[in-house]
């Protein structure tokens, strides 16, 4: 494999809900001025469209369908990264607890996921990006030159997605995510894994790291694996 330029660069990075691989990766993705592709935010608009069409969810044939035709642009700037379905912005309606609720019913429909893996990895072959989510490492871009497993202890991803969530993370707000953060994980664990690392990907755990920390540590096997720096 001959060695990547920062045009040619892929870095995939994949993880648990609450593991920080969305804010990870769009911090490395800036400091390296390369793209920047947030899959699970392609889960969540087609989510988004299907629910504002009324469709069951439960329909897995129908949602597919949808998936297929659904007018989605990603927007790549990891400073702002836009999500517009149809020349409407979503990027804020995607992320309300409707979305969060429903989106693992999409995130397992196979068919979804073909279609959605079919757009990510067209992404991909274009080079220069790095894309995160659930399957990135094993199944979007096995290939890629830089594979990344982000984890964290489950205590740590509750406590920062409650603080996402609900700006907080006492008791009550860590047990008003708990559910969705371990339901999601569980769901998606019968499609993607996400939890172990395959053959020739790097585990980073951010458990006792902050994020500038995590994000030099991502930086630094960008170097050792790809020889760019930022």
């Amino acid at each position: 494999m001959s060695t990547p330029t920062r045009e040619t660069l892929v870095v995939a990075i994949d993880g648990p809900s609450g593991s920080g691989k969305s804010t990870v990766a769009r911090r490395v993705a800036a400091a390296l001025g390369l793209r920047y592709l947030d899959t699970g935010a392609m889960y969540r608009a087609v989510t988004w469209w299907a629910l504002e069409q009324g469709v069951d969810l439960a329909d897995t044939e129908r949602v597919a369908a949808l998936a297929r035709e659904i007018p989605l642009r990603m927007g790549q700037d990891p400073r702002a990264p836009a999500v517009a379905v149809a020349g409407t912005d979503i990027a804020a309606a995607i992320r309300t607890s409707r979305i969060s609720a429903a989106v693992s019913a999409v995130a397992t429909n196979l068919g979804v996921r073909a279609e959605l893996v079919s757009r990510q990895q067209a992404v991909a072959r274009e080079g220069g990006v790095v894309i995160e989510g659930r399957d990135i490492t094993t199944v979007v871009a096995p290939d890629a030159p830089v594979r990344v497993l982000l984890t964290a202890h489950e205590d740590v991803r509750l406590a920062r997605r409650a603080r996402e969530v609900h700006g907080s993370d006492d008791a009550d707000a860590v047990d008003a995510t708990r559910d969705q953060v371990v339901r999601r994980d569980a769901d998606d664990s019968t499609v993607a894994s996400f939890h172990q690392a395959a053959d020739g990907v790097d585990v980073v755990d951010s458990s006792l790291l902050s994020l500038d920390e995590t994000v030099d540590a991502v930086l630094g096997l960008v170097e050792k694996r790809a020889g760019v720096r930022p």
